[in-house]
């Protein structure tokens, strides 16, 4: 290790990522519940909702309701970030917080881990008392695209499947959608339309609501086999990511490349969808 590169440094970079990750990296991380998980995979148990009986005579038997359980398993895997500096003036930006290097780190494991959740949020989740069942998100948490990208008509629907599920309105709510599916909304918007300024605003940046929904504008969702993007509305605790490990970092040199100094960055962490009734996926076309 060069001389330079003290334990102190590699400290402080490391802190330096743990810092931008938070502030910078990734989108989603505060969206959804975050929990710390030790091991390789973790359940979490979830309660059922029950209703509960009329007593119609006194001294009556005491019902027993079987409240309903159900499990869900989330798996960690390890994301890393790596890159060779070759002078060492470069090497000593390491340290401070707005270098590129530190920006670049950050915002790679802020990709890494808002992928992660967009993919626990409509894809297959683990579930069972050992979490070898699938469970996917049913057609009824789905809008169809209809030809048409994000339009009021599919938000007032995402609300209204959350809605009839009796999801607590009290819960945070967000939308993930692409830059274009604000641009086209508001372009779908009648001028004359009460909702056309809440919605230029929403697309200037000056509000981030709307509809009851918080959007976040991400270049991270995908895109199906017919081109159409999906773009996710779900509650708070329908989501749920696990951290193994946060954010760490090694500065070494490397001898097989003619003793360039090496920065590696790593973090291990995972997701699962909680509960169905909690996400909605909207499929818009592009």
């Amino acid at each position: 290790m060069s001389s330079q590169i003290t334990t102190a440094f590699v400290q402080q970079y490391s802190a330096n990522i743990q810092m931008l990750s938070q502030q910078m990296g990734s989108l989603l991380r505060d969206a959804v519940t975050t929990e710390s998980v030790v091991g390789e995979k973790a359940f979490f148990d979830q309660v059922g909702s029950v209703a509960a009986q009329l007593r119609t005579t006194r001294h009556a038997d005491t019902p027993l309701i079987d409240t309903p359980h159900s499990r869900r398993m989330l798996s960690l895997a390890d994301y890393e970030y790596a890159d060779l500096i070759d002078e060492q003036d470069k090497v000593r930006l390491l340290a401070d917080p707005t270098s590129t290097y530190a920006r670049a780190a950050a915002a790679a494991m802020g990709r890494a881990m808002d992928d992660v959740i967009i993919a626990a949020a409509i894809g297959v989740a683990k579930t069972g008392k050992t979490g070898s069942t699938d469970t996917s998100l049913p057609s009824g948490q789905k809008v169809a695209h209809g030809s048409a990208s994000l339009t009021i008509a599919k938000l007032l629907s995402a609300k209204q499947i959350l809605d009839e599920s009796s999801v607590d309105p009290s819960i945070q709510r967000y939308l993930v959608c692409a830059p274009s599916q604000i641009s086209t909304l508001l372009g779908t918007t009648q001028v004359t339309s009460s909702d056309f300024n809440t919605v230029k605003a929403l697309a200037t940046g000056q509000v981030d609501s709307f509809m009851g929904f918080k959007f976040i504008t991400s270049n991270r969702l995908t895109l199906d086999s017919d081109g159409n993007r999906a773009v996710i509305a779900f509650a708070q605790e329908g989501i749920k990511l696990g951290i193994g490990k946060e954010p760490t970092a090694r500065i070494d040199e490397r001898a097989d490349k003619s003793y360039a100094t090496q920065v590696y960055y790593c973090q291990t962490l995972g997701c699962v969808r909680m509960q169905e009734e909690m996400v909605v996926e909207i499929a818009c076309t592009e």
